[in-house]
């Protein structure tokens, strides 16, 4: 007997529980390193100073090599500021990073540049003068400068934590930091899978746990309803992947690759429903302080239209 075709996208198809939801693209949340090319330049310097050394004896091999170690720690440094810069630009609620690495950078680009040609000076005259020494000091010195003005300063004060606790802040913070290492450890699992559709989906799963993350930054009052989500589920999702990874890597199961994607959509649409729940709870108390807010008007006597 025949029976009539349909499906997901047929005129009288039934509604699925996943089609209120919002669909994440594979490129939804993809980011550029803030570490880019201006930054992955600034590692070429030291390698011709390695070479150019290696002929002028033990004192200019020294002062080589320091200067060429300098650069590369700067060049180092610099990267991680720019990442850690990217990453409070990406919040409403950050603090500002513990170290100023940008800063620090520029000092030891500074240092590394003034070794350097100090180490050129030194090897072209018989004895250091005046002049030896301060030449060394201005090239460190415009270096540095010309650094700061390439790369600019590390964010130097809170942002969005007026009338936030900071106690609550902190204990947030820890548990975002813990979280954030399980979805590391996701990440570096999936990897030995060798499977790049199924990285693409890990990847996916972890924005939207980070959009969990960035609405309880914002509002740490939401930490005690999300921690077992910060915790015991990404705990689980953790070792599940690890334990997919292996197997999966030997095995090439199409079960068990359905079973963990089937486990990622769960996991996928619990994260969603909390966040959304955790948005209208916050929306519920934006309405509550109007409604306050216009009673308190009407008493003093001013309508609003």
């Amino acid at each position: 007997m025949a029976q009539r075709y349909g499906g997901k996208f047929s005129p009288d198809a039934e509604p699925t529980p996943d089609q209120d939801m919002p669909q994440r693209g594979q490129f939804d949340g993809a980011q550029i390193d803030p570490a880019g090319g201006r930054s992955n330049l600034l590692f070429i310097p030291a390698i011709p100073l390695v070479f150019t050394s290696l002929n002028d004896g033990a004192i200019g091999l020294a002062l080589g090599l320091g200067a060429a170690g300098l650069l590369t720690g700067a060049a180092l440094l610099l990267r991680e500021g720019l990442r850690a810069e990217a990453a409070y630009n990406a919040r409403r609620v950050a603090k500002r990073p513990a170290f100023p690495r940008k800063t620090g950078a520029s000092i030891l680009t500074g240092l590394g540049v003034a070794l350097a040609v100090f180490k050129h000076d030194y090897m072209d005259v018989d004895s250091v003068t005046a002049a030896t020494a301060l030449a060394p000091l201005l090239f460190g010195v415009v270096a540095s400068v010309l650094h700061v003005v390439a790369f600019g300063f590390d964010p130097m004060k809170d942002k969005g934590m007026e009338g936030i606790d900071t106690f609550q802040q902190n204990r947030v913070a820890r548990a975002v930091d813990e979280a954030e290492a399980y979805l590391t450890d996701m990440s570096d699992a999936i990897l030995r899978a060798k499977d790049r559709k199924i990285e693409a989906r890990v990847e996916r799963f972890q924005h939207t746990a980070r959009d969990l993350f960035r609405t309880v930054e914002e509002d740490p009052r939401d930490l005690s309803g999300a921690r077992k989500y910060l915790t015991v589920y990404l705990r689980g999702a953790r070792d599940a992947t690890v334990k997919f990874a292996d197997f999966y890597a030997r095995s090439r199961d199409p079960k068990a690759l359905s079973d963990y994607t089937d486990l990622l959509d769960d996991l996928e649409r619990n994260f969603t429903a909390r966040t959304r729940k955790m948005l209208l709870d916050d929306r519920s108390d934006l309405t509550v302080e109007i409604d306050v807010l216009r009673e308190r008007l009407q008493r003093e006597g001013v309508r609003l239209d």
